[in-house]
């Protein structure tokens, strides 16, 4: 009798084992991101990770997500797609995260995901706005991002037909990220009845953008389309005003953030990018982001930017998911949570994002903002399709 005890016991014990769910105790959440912390995005990776530290912190002060404090666990890419696996196996394998959040960059997530996917944990929010973060639809993907395609699919056009436009033109750089910025506005010009009259392209890492501007000035450009990210954005830009070439300039989300003032100066007064999430200045007119800024520079030490929101906005969706699921956190529940989920707008004055069954992106549009005074100000609401 006492050997069929046992063997109860034990075999109690391997089920219990068995159907424990992955980084989740009684006390504690782990949860796991992978950031560029020293690869030439190496900024925008720390802003990132401060942001989620800030959220975590703020969770756990307040008691955590049901009464179980967040443990945050960040790796470093380096931005190499290499590096990722590696990070993705420690977090996933060793760490036993129980979700992915905020990783950092697209050609990084590709190679992470199959890891995660294989021992069921989640890819939550990436920092990208690549649509493979979405499609094709897998259950244990979640992306906050609109996409660069909708992006300008929706933007240009709006923009175009605002200003007057008679020549559109783009400049974007040769693979993937520069197509989709191209590919959209291309999509978006279609319903005005506009074709891309001029396009002229650069290989990753360029730096001198003389023949490609004269290019554009030549064929007559009143728009131009910018598949650019920062330090091509600047050069561009700075080519065309050194060229006595003015037309409007159009970038994504890519290229929305405060590095393009700080090292382009002036001369990057007029160009507009789409974007949800705001610049958080410290002195911003809004009381709600001002405080929050303030809050994180005195953490830190440090001025936040919009990849800092990104981070603090991931843990923050992650959060309601988790705590709507209930005591009992799983995969499984929390993705029931998030079937129905609605993350309202918030002071950063992101839309709000929505996710079923079947839908996998939370918000597909974007608004402009323009650079006036080597400052983002915000020129449009939400643009509708």
């Amino acid at each position: 009798m006492k050997m069929q005890t046992l063997i109860a016991a034990t075999a109690l014990a391997a089920a219990g084992g068995a159907f424990a769910q992955q980084g989740v105790s009684k006390t504690e959440i782990t949860i796991g991101s992978i950031q560029d912390l020293s690869g030439p995005i190496a900024g925008f990776g720390k802003q990132v990770r401060l942001g989620m530290m800030l959220a975590v912190d703020e969770v756990n002060e307040q008691g955590g997500v049901n009464g179980r404090k967040l443990k945050l666990l960040v790796e470093d890419s380096a931005y190499d797609p290499k590096k990722a696996v590696l990070a993705a196996q420690k977090l996933v394998n060793q760490d036993k995260i129980f979700i992915m959040i905020g990783h950092i960059g697209t050609a990084q997530n590709m190679a992470a995901m199959p890891v995660q996917f294989e021992k069921n944990v989640i890819n939550f929010f990436p920092v990208t706005a690549a649509r493979e973060m979405y499609e094709p639809f897998h259950k244990l993907k979640y992306s906050f991002a609109a996409t660069y395609y909708d992006q300008m699919r929706i933007a240009a056009p709006k923009l175009v037909k605002e200003k007057g436009a008679k020549k559109v033109c783009s400049m974007y750089q040769d693979d993937e990220f520069g197509l989709e910025v191209l590919r959209g506005a291309e999509a978006g010009l279609k319903t005005i009845n506009v074709e891309m009259a001029e396009k002229t392209s650069y290989k990753r890492g360029a730096t001198d953008f003389s023949s490609q501007m004269a290019k554009l000035q030549s064929s007559g450009c009143d728009f131009v389309v910018m598949g650019t990210i920062i330090r091509e954005t600047i050069g561009g830009i700075a080519t065309a005003r050194k060229l006595g070439f003015s037309p409007t300039f159009l970038g994504s989300s890519a290229a929305y953030t405060d590095l393009i003032h700080k090292l382009g100066g002036k001369a990057m007064d007029g160009f507009y990018a789409t974007h949800t999430s705001q610049h958080p200045y410290l002195d911003e007119a809004s009381q709600p982001i001002r405080f929050w800024a303030n809050k994180y520079k005195t953490k830190f030490n440090e001025d936040p930017t919009v990849f800092s929101v990104y981070g603090y906005n991931a843990i923050d969706g992650f959060v309601r998911a988790a705590q709507k699921a209930g005591t009992n956190l799983s995969t499984d529940s929390f993705i029931k949570a998030m079937d129905t989920m609605k993350v309202p707008a918030d002071i950063f004055g992101s839309p709000e994002a929505t996710f079923t069954a079947t839908k996998r992106l939370g918000n597909d549009t974007s608004r402009l903002s323009q650079l006036q005074d080597a400052r983002w100000k915000v020129v449009s609401d939400y643009i509708k399709p």
